[in-house]
């Protein structure tokens, strides 16, 4: 068996064990672990590799990010901040067409930057922001929608648990990606809103709505208020890192802290709610680091059965060009979005394609934010998005169709294709902040 058949055949055996129900990373490690021992015929050395690579992730220093950021977006949702910031986004959209609709992608661009969290996003703006649209006569597909699309900037914009995967298994640097976010993310916010302004100008019935009667502007000081909290904790995390401060654990572990203290300070969580939060934290990062494992094993069978320098030389003989191998990665990911979560999307490609972008001399750091924001459209699309699922969960309304979520999405799953487009075609938007 050649490395190319051996690393088709890895992709097709993983992908049907995770849909006879078996847990992602056991069914990567599975996959890899069989794979060393057929091809070496070595028990040994299949349990040598595994043990290699679970120590290899549990000693990476900067794999503590998971845990504080994590714990981070748990408080930080629990202590009602992305109400607060919804409150102060709806006032300034509320009379323009499609404004509330505006204001959900707004809010949901703040609340990223201190959660990184698609699913916590969806969650919390499923209910602040679907009732309110519903309420001023909003189409319930629009409303749905706007939610599930601007969701994902969750994943994007910094912190992200996704952008965290991603530099593990490039071996890239935290800071770097979660810099690299910055601008992909807002540029993205903004071709949100831009599309629904032309929703609201050229097909205003698929919005609906109408101006809110009840519209009064907030006040100064609950403006303040609501804002200052939130502010104050980007300034932190993200101008820590920026500014070179503070590494991207010791950001995740002072944006823990001002996060509690934000919390307690408002008496907005009970110590029920911080033992839940604390727990699930533990359980979030016990996952993440499952999955990393798993990605180190599988990444170690495919450079040992030469996968690596067989993609080189088939991409050196055949004279593929960026834009080919971009098209082939682009339309790969999009595939197995319909099939896979973001993680296992970028578990399992990525090894792959690793060994292909590397000669050509191209950013890894661009290379991972156009993987993420690839992988990211998956939510938005069936039969597997998660994003939708998760907001028809949270409205449990007979009214409002997992079909009606779906369609709802997919002018922003659109949207999020034509900026992955330019993120490809234009790598020095990704790269801005880090020049």
């Amino acid at each position: 068996m050649t490395p190319i058949e051996l690393g088709i055949y890895s992709v097709i055996a993983i992908v049907i064990l995770i849909y006879l129900g078996v847990y992602i990373p056991i069914a990567l490690g599975v996959v890899s672990f069989v794979s060393i021992w057929l091809m070496r015929d070595n028990f040994d050395l299949s349990m040598n590799l595994l043990k290699i690579a679970v120590s290899d992730s549990v000693m990476e220093y900067t794999f503590a990010t998971v845990p504080l950021f994590t714990f981070m977006g748990l408080i930080v949702s629990k202590a009602g901040l992305g109400a607060d910031v919804y409150e102060v986004m709806s006032t300034g959209f509320r009379r323009v067409k499609g404004g509330i609709g505006m204001a959900t992608v707004g809010a949901n661009a703040v609340f990223a930057a201190v959660t990184g969290s698609s699913i916590a996003s969806a969650s919390v703006f499923a209910k602040v922001s679907v009732p309110q649209m519903l309420k001023h006569g909003y189409n319930p597909r629009f409303a749905v929608g706007v939610v599930a699309g601007s969701s994902v900037l969750g994943m994007i914009i910094p912190p992200s648990a996704m952008l965290i995967i991603y530099s593990f298994v490039a071996e890239q640097s935290v800071g770097e990606m979660f810099l690299a976010g910055v601008v992909p993310g807002v540029m993205l916010a903004f071709a949100y809103v831009g599309a629904i302004y032309l929703m609201g100008r050229f097909t205003p019935n698929f919005i609906g709505g109408r101006p809110a009667s009840d519209y009064e502007m907030m006040p100064w000081r609950e403006l303040m208020s609501k804002t200052v909290p939130t502010v104050s904790l980007i300034v932190v995390v993200m101008g820590g890192i920026y500014t070179g401060w503070l590494t991207p654990v010791e950001a995740g572990a002072t944006g823990a802290l001002v996060a509690l203290g934000i919390a307690l300070g408002r008496r907005r969580i009970s110590l029920r709610g911080l033992w839940e939060a604390l727990l699930e934290t533990g359980h979030i990062t016990a996952s993440i680091l499952f999955l990393i494992t798993a990605a180190s094993i599988y990444s170690r069978m495919l450079g040992l059965a030469g996968l690596p320098n067989e993609l080189g030389d088939m991409l050196a003989s055949s004279n593929v060009s960026f834009f080919q191998l971009m098209t082939i990665y682009v339309i790969m990911m999009l595939f197995l979005g319909t099939l896979l979560d973001t993680a296992s999307i970028i578990l399992i490609v990525v090894p792959l394609f690793l060994p292909l972008i590397e000669p050509m001399g191209l950013s890894l750091v661009w290379f991972g934010i156009v993987t993420v924001v690839g992988a990211e459209i998956g939510l938005l699309t069936p039969p597997l998005g998660i994003s939708c699922f998760v907001i028809k969960a949270t409205l449990n309304d007979d009214r409002i169709t997992l079909k009606d979520v779906f369609l709802g999405a997919l002018p922003f799953a659109a949207v999020m294709l034509v900026v992955l487009i330019l993120l490809i075609c234009f790598p020095a938007l990704t790269l801005a902040i880090l020049n």
